[in-house]
């Protein structure tokens, strides 16, 4: 006796027929393209969660130095100066300072160049 995989294949299909939908034409109809778009979907996510993390950072970093320089210091001298004077702040939370509240983030500036 044959092992019959109908019921099988049509629950895996109708699967990724069901992720695909709202992709542009056979790439949500026709299994095998939507199939081939789902994976590379997958594929772009799981990188993109990585470089997202990376984005960030750099976002973060871009704000703190345009918010530091009217202050007369550069992004890397004031990071040099809050690890001296024992500050720790991470930059998601710099940049919303300086973004949000620029005279807490004055404050901030001052008391790291002091020590």
């Amino acid at each position: 006796m044959r092992v019959k995989t109908g019921i099988v294949t049509r629950r895996r299909h109708k699967k990724i027929i069901s992720q695909t939908k709202g992709y542009y034409g056979t790439r949500r109809k026709l299994f095998r393209r939507a199939n081939e778009a789902w994976m590379k979907a997958m594929r772009y996510a799981y990188r993109d969660r990585r470089a997202r993390k990376r984005d960030m950072r750099r976002l973060w970093i871009i704000r703190i130095n345009a918010a530091a320089r009217p202050h007369g210091v550069s992004y890397s001298r004031l990071i040099h100066a809050l690890k001296q004077a024992n500050i720790q702040i991470d930059r998601k939370m710099l940049a919303n300072l300086a973004v949000n509240d620029s005279r807490a983030f004055g404050k901030l500036v001052e008391t790291a160049l002091q020590a």
